[in-house]
């Protein structure tokens, strides 16, 4: 019998590449989760030491100069922005690894798969927004703040979906990370169109020069990981000054990087998203919780939550993301453009919907591009952790409820 008969095609895939994906995926999904725990945890330390008598050491720590040269030139900044600036591109990096991969193999590979989280992301970001506009239509100063309730944090989301155990059908679970995903490519383009400084001709230029190397690289089959590292650090360093902000260097080299499956082992796309996942999930995130989450609750009130722009991000978070993401499935659905995963009941995607309004890392570092005044970025971690905290329990309390599987 011929081995390349379609019944042993199948039979393969069956026994050999399924499962294999579905082993890469669950092992994806667990280390953000895990990842997601010690999130909370960096997150719950940082507000502790802040209220608890060490919020001067707390803020002295993140502003420690600290400064690169080489010859004449030279980056000087605190250790806040070389967080905010230079670790936040190696999880921009990843995110970007991500997204090429799931767009050329994955869940976005096909209009079948994607079309339900492309709208689910899009209602997603755009009600939020609106929300937020509509709070802070009399406080001009505050409008520049309208992206932040528009994000998702997908680890912090699956970590709470973790809690749960199996009563999340892994359905969800995938549904929740392509939606957080395009909702990440979202917050790409926002921060690449509208929060960027004045332009360096010159600086441009060199990134320019660096793509180009990195795409002609990609063509002529080069598949060496440590070549478009390299070249991403000097892309890096091109984009920080150039007035667009550093963490874009990290998607556009990831774009770059190949991904060429061969029968010889991963693709460079491949090998470098595992062997920075880890490091990404377990060390970059929860340091970014650790340095933004830090916010002095000592003297705050009703007043102080109720004000524009925490009260903005918060229901921008807390309500213009379920309905957002909710109605976005419920109309797409009644369209027949898209159908929700088999054994997932309308109730657990109304708690998933509640789910992505856990903002938390990517609404902080939005928040920290958009305002620099002390006062502004408190006001921005005030609502960010009221929206992100009752989102994720009103979605936890709803999936202790509804989270049985609907084949249960």
């Amino acid at each position: 019998m011929n081995s390349d008969s379609p019944g042993n095609v199948v039979t393969e895939l069956r026994d050999s590449v399924i499962p294999d994906l579905r082993d890469k995926l669950r092992e994806f999904v667990d280390e953000e989760t895990a990842g997601g725990f010690m999130l909370m945890g960096a997150a719950l330390l940082a507000m502790l030491l802040v209220n608890l008598g060490a919020a001067q050491l707390y803020d002295e720590l993140w502003h420690v100069p600290v400064a690169i040269t080489v010859g004449e030139f030279g980056i000087d900044k605190s250790l806040l922005h070389w967080v905010n600036d230079g670790l936040m591109a190696v999880f921009f990096f990843l995110v970007g690894l991500e997204v090429k991969r799931e767009i050329l193999g994955g869940q976005l590979s096909s209009w079948s798969q994607a079309s339900l989280p492309i709208f689910a992301a899009i209602g997603g970001m755009a009600m939020p927004a609106a929300v937020f506009v509509l709070i802070n239509s009399e406080a001009p100063a505050n409008l520049d703040g309208w992206a932040i309730p528009a994000a998702t944090d997908i680890a912090f989301a699956l970590g709470i979906l973790a809690m749960l155990g199996k009563r999340v059908p892994m359905a969800l679970k995938v549904l929740l990370l392509a939606i957080a995903i395009i909702d990440d490519i979202g917050a790409i383009i926002i921060i690449a169109l509208f929060y960027t400084a004045n332009l360096s001709t010159a600086a441009l230029l060199g990134a320019g020069v660096v793509t180009a190397l990195l795409i002609t690289l990609n063509r002529l089959g080069v598949t060496r990981p440590a070549v478009f590292v390299l070249l991403g650090i000097a892309m890096w360093v091109f984009v920080l000054k150039s007035g667009v902000h550093a963490t874009l260097a990290g998607v556009v080299t990831a774009l770059a990087v190949p991904f060429r499956t061969s029968e010889e082992g991963p693709s460079p796309l491949e090998e470098l998203e595992h062997a920075l996942h880890p490091y990404v999930a377990y060390m970059i995130l929860p340091l970014f919780a650790f340095a933004n989450a830090g916010v002095s609750l000592a003297g705050l009130g009703l007043d102080d939550l109720l004000a524009p722009l925490p009260l903005g991000i918060a229901l921008g978070l807390f309500i213009g993301k379920q309905l957002g993401v909710f109605s976005a499935i419920g109309i797409a659905n009644l369209l027949r453009l898209a159908k929700p995963p088999e054994g997932v009941s309308w109730a657990q995607l109304y708690a998933l919907a509640c789910l992505t309004g856990v903002g938390f890392t990517m609404s902080l570092f939005i928040g920290s591009l958009a305002f620099s005044a002390p006062e502004q970025e408190d006001a921005v971690k005030l609502g960010v952790l009221a929206g992100s905290l009752a989102s994720g329990v009103l979605g936890f309390a709803l999936l202790r409820v509804f989270g049985r599987s609907a084949e249960q």
